[in-house]
């Protein structure tokens, strides 16, 4: 079980409608529909994965987030779930918005460009850093907008989104993120948790 998951499912509250976007081979939506009563549904680009999901009798349908999501009502779902996905976007503020449409909140998580582990990498070896949270070589990953937490609290600001909680995941420990402290969960994060929603609601 990843604890990206327990912090999520904590979040969520029960009987929630729920939209998993990208939505891999269904981890989550098993661990949601496992361990809290929700309505969970997912949209996945993979045709290969949203075939695994459907053989797990989960509820996905094969689309991009980026072009799809039009396709869903305002607020049909009470939580948009975006996971380590929004660095893969060629467009991240269309897919905020889009989440925030579909949503009435949205929970999005970020690997974390900032951790120090990166720092690191690029100032002694000189390359981008490959490490648990960051698998890939800068050839082959699917990261295409290197994003930090502090990054996401400034582009915030820039599409305006409130941000109704933030949480920093540091070796399996939760910790919430504040203005006080966001230099110093920016260095050690490597993952960074967020429940947003619209700046203002009409």
């Amino acid at each position: 079980m990843k604890t990206e998951y327990k912090i999520i499912s904590d979040i969520i509250d029960k009987n929630s409608r729920v939209l998993d976007v990208g939505c891999d081979d269904g981890a989550l939506m098993e661990y949601l529909k496992q361990n809290k009563d929700v309505d969970i549904r997912g949209i996945e680009i993979s045709k290969e994965k949203v075939q695994t999901c459907i053989s797990k009798g989960l509820t996905v349908l094969e689309g991009n987030a980026e072009l799809d999501l039009k396709q869903f009502p305002n607020k049909s779902f009470d939580y948009v779930v975006l996971g380590q996905t929004l660095q893969a976007f060629v467009n991240p503020e269309i897919v905020i918005k889009e989440l925030l449409r579909v949503g009435k909140k949205a929970i999005v998580t970020i690997p974390n460009f900032g951790h120090w582990k990166v720092r690191l990498n690029l100032l002694f070896k000189g390359t981008m850093p490959v490490t648990k949270a960051l698998p890939n070589e800068w050839y082959n990953t699917p990261n295409i907008h290197m994003c930090t937490i502090k990054d996401f609290f400034k582009f915030s600001e820039t599409i305006d989104f409130k941000i109704f909680k933030s949480l920093a995941l540091i070796n399996n420990n939760v910790s919430n993120i504040n203005n006080s402290n966001l230099l110093t969960k920016n260095l050690f994060s490597e993952l960074g948790i967020f429940l947003i929603e619209k700046s203002n609601e009409n």
